[in-house]
């Protein structure tokens, strides 16, 4: 699962980049891993990883991650294949959700590519080229359902009319993710077509070092454009991130973070954002040798969960042994939980929550 990072160019999105890639300097106890130059797994900040690790007291811990993408800045006429744009829509047509970067601050000495600082053109510059592709997209679909539709198909028939309704959606400006289609038709027509303003996304307001703490009137603005998107607006300084990122010590750090009012790095916020962004969720092991945090799918069975861990759990699911995290915090161990008799039995049906502690029965 991937969240691909994008914006104009110049507004700050190899700096955030850059400071993800950082994280070790942040929290000692998430560190980043490059894989490529502009792709990078990110460790997910979770504290109660961090209680689990302190009543269990593993060989070691391993947090749950997830994969973020640095895709180069996008110009205006990229849908025509303007700059690096075909580049950029291919690479952001690989992702799962997107971080949009807006530039909402003030700085005579940072040039905009625009001149000016107006983070809802900047939007819409974006914005466009998307869209513009997605229609190309769904003319090109439109095209071989009309043609089977005349033959007197009514699933052709009823496709032709939901992909004409996200036509008119796309060509008055909006996005795929704001025009109204029932789920049953959303799931059936416009999903497998994958189309780029379909998929979720957080706008990422790159904000100067005194709005980090209540953000400014870009902000505001950037809030009231997007309210009917169903998509999360947060802020940070990357600028001051980047300097955070650059100090030595754990302490250094945090006095810093406490001299602007912050009680964790924003980049940790966006992290765990982007996480909930691509609908993941996290369930935990806990032994002896390690404590692991393990992604998965919202919604997911305790066997898709345990095909997580490996295919073999999957297929040979008999049981799950499942602890509430909070009871495990609660009484302090796995030995007293069970004493308490709050560990529960669960089947093949059960639908794994968010910071269950698991462990399998499999039988291969």
């Amino acid at each position: 699962m991937k969240a691909g990072i994008v914006g104009l160019p110049n507004v700050g999105k190899s700096t955030l980049f850059n400071c993800l890639s950082n994280a070790k300097a942040q929290s000692a106890n998430f560190p980043f891993c490059t894989i490529e130059p502009n792709i990078g797994v990110v460790n997910v900040p979770d504290h109660r990883l961090e209680k689990l690790e302190g009543l269990v007291n593993p060989q070691q811990v391993v947090p749950a991650t997830v994969e973020i993408v640095d895709i180069a800045g996008l110009v205006k006429g990229a849908s025509k294949g303007e700059g690096l744009g075909n580049q950029f829509l291919g690479n952001i047509r690989e992702t799962d959700a997107i971080l949009h970067v807006l530039r909402c601050f003030d700085n005579d000495n940072v040039v905009h590519v625009d001149g000016s600082v107006d983070p809802i053109r900047d939007k819409e510059t974006i914005d466009i080229e998307l869209q513009l592709k997605d229609l190309e997209s769904i003319e090109k679909r439109l095209d071989k359902a009309s043609r089977a539709a005349k033959t007197g198909n009514k699933e052709a028939q009823k496709e032709v009319a939901v992909l004409s309704s996200v036509k008119v959606g796309l060509e008055s400006g909006k996005s795929v993710r704001a025009i109204a289609v029932n789920d049953e038709d959303r799931l059936e027509f416009v999903k497998p077509l994958q189309l780029i303003t379909d998929k979720p996304v957080m706008y990422v307001c790159n904000v100067d070092e005194r709005a980090a703490v209540e953000g400014n009137a870009y902000v505001q603005e950037v809030r009231e454009a997007v309210k009917d998107e169903q998509a999360e607006v947060i802020y940070l300084a990357v600028g001051t991130e980047a300097d955070i990122a650059e100090l030595e010590t754990y302490e250094e750090r945090q006095l810093f973070l406490e001299d602007l009012g912050l009680t964790e790095p924003g980049s940790a916020k966006l992290i765990r954002g982007a996480y909930k962004l691509l609908d993941l969720e996290t369930y935990f092991t806990a032994g002896e040798k390690e404590v692991r945090a393990w992604t998965i799918n919202k919604g997911a069975t305790a066997p898709q969960a345990a095909g997580v861990i490996h295919t073999d759990f999957e297929k040979g699911f008999i049981r799950a042994e499942v602890i509430a995290f909070d009871d495990y915090v609660s009484f302090g161990s796995e030995a007293k939980v069970k004493e308490a008799g709050k560990i529960r039995v669960e089947g093949k049906d059960y639908v794994v929550k968010d910071g269950d502690v698991m462990h399998f029965r499999f039988n291969v």
